[in-house]
């Protein structure tokens, strides 16, 4: 997969099968439009599949805030090369582009990408104030060359799954339902860090740190059972997410991990950290042993839900 990061002036050869938006969580509902155009690479072999985005999302500059985003860049790029995605185009949004009147964007995209085909969702919008819909997409198709496959959004309980759809259940903890929208578990990924060392040298139990990119979405500070991907392999576990209340000093927010029957040293490998589900929210202890008798507690309950398949209730 390329990978082609610039302003209006890329320049693809080979005609493409396209499809455009944020792209946050890659979702069920993205999921479609990038099977429709896999669909459309089987049917028409010369086509090469293009996904069209931005560097951030347009809220930002349009409403000057930070959003804190499903999946990072780079984790983005790895599940549209998973996919099947030949190239990504992740255009700086300019004021320039913020001001582009649709069909001048149309016009563009279309020079730029060699376009045959677009796939887009009905609540796809592009250009000025949001004036661009896939009826105007439909309008200057016989003008531009191209034929556009709209698709109906997917929904789950009477609404569509959407990336705000699933950043609500990450906010509040039910990880379980945002993996039922996003197709795949939520994941966080990184380097493993040399942290304090408290887990094994204190409290005898073992775990591996990762610091999150700072505008990624985390489900709120508490623990949660994980599945950690390393070297091609999958090991369950059990994760805090936060601060390490009961633990003196300053300790930013993290996600701490033990990981069941695992003696590797890890340190500085790349990891990734599937949540599965809510077990209890973080909490400051009176003592480190008041922590250690929790966490076995929580390790037992991991270790029942994992040899179990269905787990036990967490009171």
């Amino acid at each position: 997969m390329e990978y082609i990061r610039q302003s209006m002036t890329f320049n693809i050869e080979e005609p493409t099968v396209l499809s455009l938006g944020k792209f946050d969580g890659l979702h069920r509902g993205h999921e479609l439009l990038l099977e429709c155009m896999a669909k459309k690479k089987r049917a028409h072999k010369e086509l090469k599949a293009v996904v069209f985005t931005f560097d951030i999302p347009p809220q930002e500059q349009v409403e000057n805030v930070r959003l804190q985003v499903l999946t990072t860049k780079t984790e983005k790029k790895q599940l549209f090369e998973k996919m099947g995605v030949d190239y990504v185009i992740e255009c700086p949004f300019t004021r320039e582009i913020m001001c582009m009147e649709p069909e001048e964007f149309i016009r563009r995209i279309v020079a730029g990408l060699h376009v045959k085909y677009m796939v887009v969702g009905t609540d796809f919008r592009f250009g000025y104030r949001r004036r661009g819909d896939y009826q105007m997409l439909l309008e200057y198709a016989p003008q531009y060359g191209y034929e556009v496959e709209v698709l109906d959004k997917i929904q789950e309980n009477g609404r569509d799954i959407s990336s705000t759809f699933v950043r609500e259940e990450i906010a509040s903890g039910n990880v379980e339902k945002a993996n039922e929208l996003l197709g795949y578990e939520f994941f966080v990924e990184g380097n493993v860090l040399h942290g304090k060392k408290m887990g094994k040298a204190v409290l005898g139990i073992p775990t591996i740190n990762l610091q999150p990119a700072q505008d990624k979405l985390l489900p709120p500070n508490g623990v949660y059972l994980t599945e950690t991907e390393w070297s091609g392999r999958r090991y369950p576990g059990i994760t805090n997410v936060g601060c390490k209340p009961t633990i003196e000093g300053t300790n930013p927010v993290g996600v701490e991990t033990h990981l069941f029957d695992f003696a590797e040293d890890l340190y500085g490998e790349a990891v990734r950290v599937c949540f599965l589900k809510h077990v209890r929210k973080e909490q400051k202890f009176d003592s480190l042993e008041a922590l250690k008798a929790q966490m076995i507690e929580d390790i037992q309950y991991g270790r029942v839900y994992f040899n179990t398949g269905k787990g036990v209730q967490k009171n």
